[in-house]
């Protein structure tokens, strides 16, 4: 009698590989997709657009965010980053600005995208969580960007 496909033994060790990727189990990282409102949406547009300015080069007047533990201290209630309040944020207030406008960020002549600000917007209206553990560090992204 022939082995159908469902019966030979590569067949099954392939279809659970295949299970265990879906359900997040079978991959370091697969299940951390960049969930909307989470750390890890929010990341990548901190690191093209912000930390070339907040981060170990900054001026002293700019709040620094070089890793999770220095952006957690610009959360809070009366701070730059409102949490579940994007409207009452400094942060977005400044994203938001035309570019032409004192104030804007990034102060590059090119304001971020309006996605990336929605994907600002979401991840302090989920309350702007952090990472717990060690910090994670945030590393620029892409071209340096350049002061007006």
């Amino acid at each position: 009698m022939k082995n159908t496909i469902f019966q030979t033994r590569s067949f099954v060790i392939a279809c659970v590989s295949a299970m265990a990727l879906v359900f997040g189990g079978g991959c370091a990282g697969f299940g951390q997709r960049e969930k909307t409102g989470s750390f890890a949406s929010v990341q990548p547009v901190l690191e093209t657009n912000c930390v070339h300015c907040h981060g170990k080069n900054r001026l002293t007047n700019m709040p620094a965010f070089t890793d999770t533990n220095s952006l957690r201290k610009l959360v809070g209630k009366s701070n730059w980053i409102v949490p579940g309040h994007p409207e009452q944020s400094r942060f977005i207030q400044v994203v938001m600005l035309a570019d032409e406008q004192p104030g804007a960020m990034p102060p590059t002549g090119h304001a971020i995208s309006p996605s990336e600000v929605a994907v600002l917007r979401a991840w302090i209206a989920a309350g702007a969580p952090l990472p717990e553990g060690a910090p994670v560090v945030l590393t620029p992204r892409g071209p340096g960007q350049r002061s007006r």
